[in-house]
């Protein structure tokens, strides 16, 4: 691709008027940061930026549980972080909301946050004013989500297969097989959506299952859940009504430290009898609640067990109490603390047995409204594998609601961060007051973006940006960052989300716009002043008596 050699953008000046008075430096020493917030950001940033873009890397953490996060996913990176700095605290914060909202994104806030930082401290030193700062940020913000919408090429069809643009979402994870993946959430997203048009993400549920590949991936209809059946195995049973607990199937705390005084074998007969007549009443009760499929969270009775295989009531122990939760708000049932039956029970069509090679899962089918309509069943070798998978596809999810409620789609691989920032170079060089210098500082944060997914390519960074830099100033804004160079995104299909990047600026401006505002910490402790001072005690009172008793001559 031919690209004509520019000019060098417009650089921040160096001095915009008397700006605050600061001492005479010796040589050597450090410069004070005008922002506390600052080393905040540029640790978290540090932390976070190889990890950025479709050739990020991994990060092995240990947390200080001691257990092992194997992830490139930038919301979990900052989830096992344990921060201490209230302003890292707050990128944190905005990451996981955006993270929640759009689905992804936690990489982009905090490195476009710390970019405007760090362009804000400059212009402090420069003597522009923190209020008339905020006033430049505020009106720069405004002017790139207005720029947005124009910068949209392309959008998803409402009959349009939506792999295309999920695989482009969805390839910002390093899980191996992306493109098999993508088509199974493609799949899924579009045999649930609604005839209308509209798309709930919870018609589609995710199950991991240890063993096999991840090619071995499959849907199933229905809610599947990785679950253990006990007792007598039913492996289909229709009409089901279904009760969950999350106590001990059996006698209330059967390993409860207790003392049976017992003073002969009549007395323990009795007591025997008595337990088998309360496990009786116990599964006699969910019997004449016509409950016959029992979801259990806790350790089963053997004697209780023998007592639903009886009766046909199928016994299955879930592996996760978030099983339970998800499985409790599909069903509408409450969890019980107690083994009584619930006043209203969970129904489904049917419950079967899935066998997935050496694995099996237990699928709850039914027809109704707002419940899973299809599951993901996720295979993999390991745990962490599993985890960058599913992250993956809760992705691809939240991708597409999305582009149900805007179809509109962005160039990716850092062309709209690039074309935004030519932009706004354009305008802050013509206009004048603070707004101009404002303009500046922001363009040269959103350059950032793509400067880092070259560096994580292992591209040379110079080299790159001056070509996109040439391609942009020729109007190619279509031109991005590649595994080998500059690319053609329309040609290698890579999209961002127009809804989900018009979020992620507008959370970054408002944490930006806080902590421009704040010049000092300050950590709130104990008052050195006590009590004691406050209210003195007169001086002959406050004189302890001579423990040494004088004796009289």
């Amino acid at each position: 691709m031919a690209c004509r050699a520019t000019s060098a953008p417009p650089q921040l000046p160096e001095r915009l008027g008397p700006g605050p008075r600061q001492r005479a430096r010796s040589p050597g020493a450090q410069e004070r940061h005008l922002l506390s917030s600052v080393p905040a950001a540029q640790t978290l940033a540090r932390v976070i930026r190889p990890c950025y873009g479709p050739h990020g890397r991994q990060k092995l953490l240990v947390t200080a549980r001691g257990t092992t996060v194997f992830t490139g996913y930038a919301a979990a990176i900052l989830r096992a972080l344990e921060l201490e700095h209230p302003a890292a605290r707050l990128l944190r914060e905005a990451a996981h909301t955006q993270a929640e909202s759009s689905g992804d994104g936690a990489a982009f806030v905090v490195l476009l946050a710390e970019a405007l930082l760090q362009q804000a401290e400059h212009l402090l030193r420069a003597g522009l004013p923190r209020s008339q700062l905020r006033q430049a940020y505020a009106a720069a913000t405004a002017e790139t989500l207005a720029l947005l919408p124009s910068l949209s090429v392309r959008s998803l069809g409402p009959l349009e297969d939506p792999f295309w643009a999920l695989y482009s979402v969805m390839n910002t994870h390093t899980a191996s097989q992306m493109e098999c993946l993508t088509r199974l959430v493609a799949h899924a997203c579009w045999a649930t959506k609604e005839r209308d048009g509209s798309f709930r993400r919870e018609r589609v549920g995710v199950c991991t299952l240890r063993g096999g590949r991840l090619e071995d991936s499959c849907l199933l209809p229905g809610l599947a859940l990785c679950a253990k059946p006990r007792g007598q195995v039913i492996t289909v049973l229709t009409g089901a009504r279904v009760a969950l607990f999350v106590c001990a199937f059996g006698p209330a705390s059967p390993n409860a430290p207790a003392t049976a005084r017992l003073s002969g074998p009549d007395d323990l007969t009795k007591f025997r009898r008595g337990n088998e007549q309360l496990i009786e009443k116990q599964v006699a009760q969910l019997v004449a609640a016509c409950i016959n499929v029992v979801v259990v969270l806790g350790d089963i009775d053997e004697n209780t067990l023998t007592q639903a295989d009886r009766y046909g009531i199928m016994v299955i122990q879930a592996r996760s109490r978030g099983d339970m939760v998800y499985l409790s708000e599909v069903l509408g049932t409450p969890l019980m603390p107690y083994l009584l039956p619930p006043l209203k029970p969970g129904k489904c069509q049917r419950v079967y047995l899935q066998e997935l090679g050496e694995g099996l899962t237990v699928v709850f089918e039914w027809e109704c409204s707002g419940t899973p309509a299809l599951t993901l069943v996720l295979r993999g070798a390991t745990a962490e594998g599993l985890k960058g998978a599913e992250q993956a596809v809760y992705h691809g999810i939240d991708a597409y609601f999305q582009l149900c409620q805007d179809p509109r789609l962005l160039p990716g691989a850092g062309a709209t961060e690039m074309a935004l920032a030519k932009i706004l170079s354009e305008k802050g060089s013509k206009l004048e007051g603070p707004n101009g210098p404002g303009f500046l500082a922001f363009a040269q944060a959103l350059q950032s973006l793509p400067e880092t997914l070259a560096e994580n390519a292992g591209l040379v960074v110079s080299e790159v940006m001056a070509a996109m830099s040439g391609a942009h100033q020729a109007g190619n804004f279509l031109v991005g960052v590649g595994a080998e160079g500059i690319i053609d995104v329309a040609d290698e299909e890579v999209w961002d989300a127009l809804a989900a990047k018009a979020q992620g600026l507008r959370v970054v401006a408002d944490v930006a716009l806080q902590l421009v505002s704040v010049d000092e910490i300050v950590l709130a402790g104990k008052s050195p002043t006590s009590q004691q001072d406050l209210n003195p005690v007169p001086k002959k009172a406050r004189q302890r008596p001579s423990p040494v008793k004088k004796s009289t001559p």
